[in-house]
């Protein structure tokens, strides 16, 4: 099959990706990274690890101080990365 138009490499893995049933869990794994760009350097630097289990992010942070502002925060921090994602991926944020 010949193509006449250009294709970009992001649309064509996230084709393959898709065409393979793994959607779902792409979008789950691209949530855990997006929150490094969603709360900025100086919080990514107190995460020590963060995972998806079914829809909720779980992230460790070493600052006890920075883990009872962000409580406070999770659900817009949450809100941004489902935008982020286009999709409701996100159902909550917990904080360990």
């Amino acid at each position: 099959m010949k193509r006449s138009e250009p294709e970009l490499v992001g649309d064509l893995l996230r084709m393959m990706v898709e065409s393979e049933g793994n959607g779902e869990i792409y979008l789950r794994e691209k949530a855990s990274f997006l929150w490094s760009e969603v709360v900025g350097p100086s919080i990514t630097r107190m995460t020590l690890k963060r995972f998806m289990s079914g829809n909720d992010l779980h992230v460790f942070i070493t600052s006890g101080p920075v883990k009872s502002e962000l409580a406070f925060m999770v659900n817009g921090i949450a809100e941004r990365i489902n935008l982020a994602l286009g999709k409701k991926v996100i159902h909550r944020i917990i904080i360990h």
